[in-house]
């Protein structure tokens, strides 16, 4: 019998890598916003008097929160608070406004993009309005000479973001077929670490070309500007190159067919049977509601050790800030190069499967080297690492959104981000509790300390396995209209 492939299954690259512009744009911006809005702060906060005074007292009244808090925040507390200095405290809480904003926002915006009606579709109007702003803004950030004002641009950013985060995730899964999104999922995360690795190189670029000074932060404007100009192009990309449907036709077809009055109640009929038709059965939201607290433990467990790698790399290995750096960058830099190989496996053996493998992998690796405190052992532990997590990342959106089904797609976006966010708020503070009860003092020398962080990750990875195990649905459904133009192509063949 002839072999042939079946139409609508194989993924448009070509068209997926476009989608994929809107995503590295916000991953340039999210790789400059994260290491130098602390620095732009940090200026800021130690030259304000209130600030100050704020930091004595809350050391004065709650010493022992304040060392929780500060140890979240990834600083290297030991002994008494009250001679410390504060504003890192100050600094990560203001770093947690974009996580709080996406878990208010997200799941809003996702939705109402859900019921947009535009020629532009349902998500690129979200897009095409927030993509321009938030440009502006943070082209703006690195030249507000006020904490009021810096503040202010910060907190108008990151609200905007969360407005067109959702849709422009969404826009994937909209034009792409169920069963390709683990594969397409693959190719916008590595388009987002394109974009990451962009954000990450672009000040050490500047500084090398131009001959900017670093201390003075000369090349801020330049940086900013090209995340700005890459969301600007995004957006040219995104009108001119990515067709997205006219999502008026349905609804104006439906207002046609309401006209006559027969009609009008015969739609009003189907639309009731549609809608509850549409409605989660309950082994369905059990599935969700499992996956979502899989998704939290798994994003809770990758930012401890994003967050705190540093300072167990100084206390148990004796490695510097710089080289803590660089190992971190080889655990990125493993991840990336895995995003292909992690779709096309989710899409061979399904995405659970996929997404416990990684999970597998990672514990195993993880708890080795704990176990054995070999060095060499770190290096493998973040190279396969690093490939476990995208095997996880790749598969777990394209799951939940098969759980919601095609109607929903931007709800959905909202629930995995407020998922995901609710956990880059909760982890840090938890695993800060959990490293001042662990650390190491004059009286408790042998304390495990920042080792704790390679018991912490597996442990919560462990507990998202056990609530992966019951969910039963996510995988891609068979394209029946697909598959029958497949039979038929085949019996055209085999005729011939």
């Amino acid at each position: 019998m002839a072999k042939t492939k079946a139409i609508g299954e194989k993924l448009n690259v070509k068209k997926t890598v476009l989608i994929g512009f809107g995503f590295m744009a916000s991953s340039i911006a999210w790789a400059i916003y994260d290491p130098l809005i602390p620095l732009l702060l940090k200026d800021f906060l130690e030259d304000s008097p209130r600030v100050a005074q704020w930091g004595a007292s809350l050391a004065a009244r709650f010493p022992d929160l304040m060392a929780v808090l500060l140890r979240s925040q990834g600083q290297n507390v030991s002994g008494s608070v009250a001679g410390l200095n504060l504003v890192p405290l100050f600094i990560g809480l203001i770093m947690t406004f974009d996580n709080i904003f996406g878990v208010i926002f997200q799941p809003t915006f996702g939705k109402l993009s859900d019921r947009m009606h535009s020629k532009y579709g349902k998500r690129r109007p979200f897009i095409f309005f927030g993509a321009p702003i938030s440009a502006v803004l943070f082209l703006l950030i690195p030249q507000m000479n006020s904490l009021g004002a810096l503040m202010t641009c910060i907190i108008l950013f990151v609200f905007v973001m969360s407005l067109w985060r959702a849709p422009v995730v969404a826009l994937m899964p909209d034009l792409t077929p169920p069963k390709l999104r683990s594969e397409g999922n693959a190719i916008i995360n590595l388009c987002g670490g394109l974009g990451g690795l962009i954000g990450m190189m672009a000040g050490t670029v500047f500084c090398a070309i131009f001959g900017f000074n670093s201390d003075l932060k000369e090349e801020y404007p330049y940086v900013f500007g090209l995340a700005a100009a890459v969301m600007i192009i995004s957006v040219f990309v995104l009108r001119f190159f990515v067709h997205e449907p006219d999502s008026r036709l349905k609804a104006q077809g439906e207002a046609n067919a309401a006209a006559d009055a027969a009609a009008k109640k015969a739609l009003a009929k189907e639309e009731k049977a549609r809608l509850k038709s549409e409605k989660l059965s309950k082994a369905e939201r059990v599935s969700l509601i499992f996956m979502l607290f899989a998704l939290f433990f798994l994003i809770s467990g990758t930012n401890a050790i994003q967050t705190f790698f540093s300072l167990f790399a100084a206390e148990v290995l004796d490695k510097s800030g710089s080289e803590a750096t660089m190992m971190m960058a080889i655990f990125a830099a493993s991840s990336m190069i895995s995003a292909i190989p992690a779709g096309i496996v989710g899409k061979k053996i399904g995405r659970k499967k996929t997404i416990m493998l990684g999970i597998g992998t990672f514990v195993a690796v993880f708890l080795l080297y704990a176990a054995t405190k070999n060095l060499a052992l770190i290096w493998v532990a973040l190279v396969l690492g690093g490939a476990a997590n995208m095997f996880i990342t790749v598969n777990t959106l394209p799951l939940v959104l098969e759980i919601g089904g095609l109607d929903r797609v931007g709800t959905y976006t909202g629930y995995y981000y407020t998922a995901t966010f609710s956990a880059q708020i909760a982890s840090p503070i938890i695993y800060g509790f959990i490293a001042t009860l662990t650390a190491k003092t004059a009286e408790n020398p042998n304390a495990m300390g920042y080792l704790s962080l390679f018991y912490y990750c597996p442990g919560l990875f462990v507990m998202a396995l056990l609530c992966l195990l019951a969910v039963k649905h996510g995988e891609a459904k068979v394209d029946q209209d697909a598959l029958e133009e497949t039979v038929k192509q085949v019996e055209l063949e085999n005729a011939d």
